[in-house]
């Protein structure tokens, strides 16, 4: 059986996982502060975790596999880090950046908890996300 709002809501929360595990390894080989690539490193694996839920869970809603970000984004990000980081690779930077972006996944996590209704296993997922970007900004913020 296929429930679009899990599907939606499973592919949204995937896509946002990636896109952390992508802009992480993107950044980690800019990181020099040993305290900041342990939490960058705890984050990803955070990230991973989420995602495998997700892809376990996915099935039981959907034949095929939940989305993940395109190329494009990717190269866009990688872009993105690049750019912003080019004149500027200071730990205080760079967290900078990370804040920006998980705020972003913040928001959409939080949009998805407020307006889509779904299964309590997919909600505990969506849950589980934005509790860890939350934590993930608490821990950023003493890296500006």
């Amino acid at each position: 059986m296929e429930d679009k709002n899990e599907i939606n809501v499973l592919d949204e929360l995937n896509k946002g996982a990636c896109m952390g595990k992508d802009a992480i390894h993107f950044i980690l080989d800019k990181v020099k502060d040993d305290d900041l690539k342990e939490e960058l490193n705890r984050q990803y694996s955070k990230y991973k975790e989420i995602s495998d839920k997700i892809k376990k869970l996915y099935p039981e809603y959907n034949e095929g596999k939940p989305h993940e970000t395109s190329a494009m984004n990717k190269v866009m990000t990688w872009y993105g880090i690049e750019m912003k980081t080019f004149t500027d690779e200071s730990t205080s930077k760079i967290a900078e950046l990370l804040l920006q972006g998980t705020n972003m996944g913040i928001i959409e996590g939080r949009k998805l908890l407020n307006h889509k209704q779904t299964d309590p296993e997919v909600e505990k997922i969506a849950k589980e996300y934005v509790d860890m970007q939350e934590d993930a900004v608490e821990k950023l913020k003493k890296f500006l």
